[in-house]
């Protein structure tokens, strides 16, 4: 007999509905909507129903840039403030036993982003691996990642860490309910891109996620979009002052400001500060002394983060999707990589420069500022959780006709098509549009069977080993996957020393 749609939770009953050989339930209420005087706070309980409440459609998307919630050509997710919800699909059969949990963290630069978007289905993962799979919103931009607690004023308290607190309150949903949906909730791991794979290392960091979760994939992030108070504070007076704030009266601006106006605002404050400091991403976690007392970069090295098995990874040319799409963040340029350097250690300049043959022709640079963001922060992680608990590096070098003659690559974001094993849809279809089918649905068949072995057992596949400071074996996907040891120790050795922005 399939399994019922209607479910009980902590909270109240929830309908979804069939879904091919699934069951799913969309826009199920994690928190209490984050709107009036519950903007810019930590997420508040949710308020408990009664009767049944239907979970068939999309929650609202957070509020950012429209096209960040483009859902196909001319269709887009309505965006609000209440946009605490998450999704989850369960196969339609039951089991007797619960299955694996595996939760995404949608990426976007921390400004961008949906769980409604079809990359994040998961329905080959659920069907491929027998587990229950949950896709959660959270607060972007200003309202999620500025930290204004210094202007929390009498009875108008804020907080820090939106986003990230909007994620724990989500994983500790998945704690109290999954169970009713067949998944185990003692068997969780989490997952994510980009600013969702920062999202995954952060939650690592976060004394007060310990048990949430039992095993972290983190796809090319960038572990050094972590920053401490000084620079934070100072980017919250920058973007008080776009919004027009009066010295004195910026909880009463913050509170007050409609949605458009924060994010006129937010648009003129990231390119001031995008301008002044090249490399950093404006909206970010933050070094709280509270919720995060140490960003990745330092906790990771130092062991303090939660004991749990990590598998970690960069693509081959992760910048350079930023040079056909462009980001005033990334120093894709000599000045601004000559700019980043003057900002953080400009005795290292030369050292870095000299690993990179044949700089600085614009490959080089891509390759150079790629792995400045995403390989060589996250090989200090994998370094530093190595030390602790299991942990298993990856490279993706994966690439298409269509992608090489975009001058694109193995790029960022690129491995998420044998990841949600989009190649035979309409989205990864254009990929392959020139050739590489068959290549691009054998590694989507390997990837999976490593991501969904990591989540059932806190292994991937036997042919990937673990990773240590001494050989550092690295899996490189590819048409034919490898394993390598320290691969390209050259650039690796030329960043040594390097901490970037802290």
């Amino acid at each position: 007999m399939p399994m019922s749609t209607e479910v009980e939770t902590a909270e109240g009953r929830l309908r979804g509905r069939y879904y091919r050989e699934f069951v799913s339930w969309r826009g199920i209420p994690y928190a209490r909507p984050p709107i009036g005087r519950l903007r810019f706070r930590a997420p508040q309980p949710v308020t408990p129903w009664t009767g049944t409440r239907d979970a068939l459609r999309w929650g609202f998307a957070p509020p950012q840039m429209k096209f960040g919630t483009m859902l196909g050509v001319g269709k887009y997710q309505p965006m609000s403030e209440d946009c605490l919800t998450l999704n989850v699909l369960a196969p339609a059969q039951p089991s007797t036993r619960p299955r694996p949990v595996m939760v995404y963290i949608h990426g976007g630069g921390y400004v961008l982003g949906t769980s409604a978007t079809m990359v994040y289905g998961g329905q080959q993962l659920v069907e491929r691996g027998d587990i229950v799979y949950v896709s959660l919103n959270y607060r972007l931009g200003p309202l999620g990642y500025l930290d204004f607690s210094r202007y929390s004023a009498g009875g108008r308290p804020f907080d820090a860490n939106l986003g990230l607190r909007d994620q724990i309150a989500a994983l500790e949903w998945v704690q109290r309910n999954i169970a009713a949906f067949g998944g185990d909730p003692d068997n969780v791991t989490v997952f994510g891109e980009s600013a969702g794979g920062n999202s995954v290392l952060s939650l690592m960091c976060v004394p007060s996620a310990e048990g949430l979760f039992h095993r972290a994939i983190a796809q090319s992030p960038n572990p050094g979009v972590v920053y401490g108070r000084e620079r934070t504070n100072r980017w919250a007076e920058m973007f008080l002052h776009h919004l027009g704030a009066q010295p004195g009266r910026e909880a009463q601006a913050l509170e007050d400001a409609t949605v458009r106006e924060l994010s006129h605002a937010s648009l003129d404050f990231m390119q001031e500060a995008l301008a002044a400091e090249p490399g950093t991403l404006s909206y970010a976690p933050v070094v709280d002394g509270e919720l995060m007392p140490k960003a990745p970069l330092e906790a990771f090295p130092a062991g303090t983060t939660h004991k749990i098995p990590l598998i970690i990874g960069t693509n081959d040319r992760e910048a350079a999707l930023f040079t056909k799409f462009g980001d005033d963040g990334m120093p894709l340029t000599v000045d601004k990589l000559k700019q980043m350097f003057g900002n953080t250690q400009p005795e290292l300049y030369q050292q870095v420069i000299d690993g990179y043959a044949r700089f600085p022709k614009k490959d080089v640079l891509v390759d150079l500022v790629g792995d400045a963001m995403f390989w060589k922060p996250s090989m200090d992680c994998a370094a530093g959780q190595s030390q602790i608990a299991p942990t298993y590096t990856y490279r993706y070098d994966f690439s298409t006709r269509a992608l090489d003659m975009l001058g694109l690559g193995a790029t960022h974001a690129t491995e998420l098509i044998p990841v949600f094993g989009l190649d035979e849809t309409a989205f990864g279809a254009p990929f392959t549009a020139l050739g590489g089918k068959r290549a691009l649905r054998g590694l989507a068949r390997r990837m999976q069977s490593h991501w969904l072995s990591f989540a059932r057992e806190g292994t991937p596949m036997s042919t990937w080993p673990q990773y240590d400071v001494t050989d550092r074996r690295t899996m490189i996907f590819d048409d034919k996957d490898r394993v390598v040891k320290d691969p390209r120790a050259h650039r690796r050795l030329a960043w040594e020393g390097y901490r970037g922005y802290r």
